[in-house]
């Protein structure tokens, strides 16, 4: 015999409370197959319920398409940064500049190997050392570094800050609306219950297939389960 499934996903949720709203629009209180008291209350959770999922749904499709931006941004500016890194030992290896310029980037004078840059909070600490430190070392009267120039490193580094910032905040966002999502949640899952027992319990003196039938005008799902299917087919 088919057992009665309750939603397990937020659109099978969805879809149980718009029947048993469009039910109750269509069908007099008296005739209704559940109580007024639920009805009403359905009446006001469900705009709730839909409104805050569609948020989340949005928000995480926002979040993916920043995270990829941000990915990309991660990949452009961690090159230029180690490249001017780079371009700095070079120059000191030519002659052209001072061991102790390295300190003006808040790396030993002697160290020669480019500072390690393979998470973001890497790049932003050494992308923001590198913009201060060559800002000072410019102030000295010192000769610029080219190829890259410090303008394209503060252009590439920015942006990746900038997509940083706003995945950071998408992703609070995100975990805010999935708190409101889980408890709203609980409050759907117990209407879609109440509303599934009453209708049954209207309908339990009709035999077993009618009772499935109107039922499922409701809203309710029922389910065969896989030796059941096999005997039907």
């Amino acid at each position: 015999m088919p057992y009665r499934r309750l939603p397990n996903t937020d659109q099978a949720r969805i879809r149980a409370m718009k029947a048993a709203l469009k039910k109750g629009a269509m069908t007099s209180p008296a005739s209704l197959a559940f109580s007024q008291k639920l009805y009403l209350e359905l009446q006001s959770f469900f705009p709730h319920f839909e409104q805050t999922i569609n948020q989340y749904n949005t928000n995480r499709d926002r979040q993916a398409q920043v995270g990829q931006q941000l990915s990309d941004h991660f990949r452009s500016a961690r090159l230029y940064v180690s490249h001017f890194f780079q371009v700095v030992n070079l120059c000191i290896l030519r002659g052209e500049l001072k061991p102790e310029i390295r300190t003006f980037y808040g790396i030993n004078e002697d160290e020669k190997a480019v500072p390690e840059i393979g998470t973001e909070q890497q790049l932003i600490v050494w992308g923001e050392q590198l913009l201060k430190g060559e800002e000072a070392r410019m102030a000295t009267g010192a000769t610029r570094i080219y190829n890259p120039s410090l303008a394209m490193v503060r252009v590439k580094y920015e942006k990746f800050t900038e997509s940083y910032n706003m995945h950071k905040d998408l992703l609070n966002t995100s975990q805010k609306l999935l708190d409101k999502v889980n408890e709203y949640r609980t409050t759907a899952d117990r209407i879609i219950l109440d509303i599934w027992n009453e209708v049954e319990k209207k309908f339990d003196s009709y035999s077993p297939e009618i009772k499935r039938d109107k039922g499922a005008d409701y809203g309710l799902v029922y389910v065969y389960r896989p030796s059941e299917k096999l005997q039907v087919s």
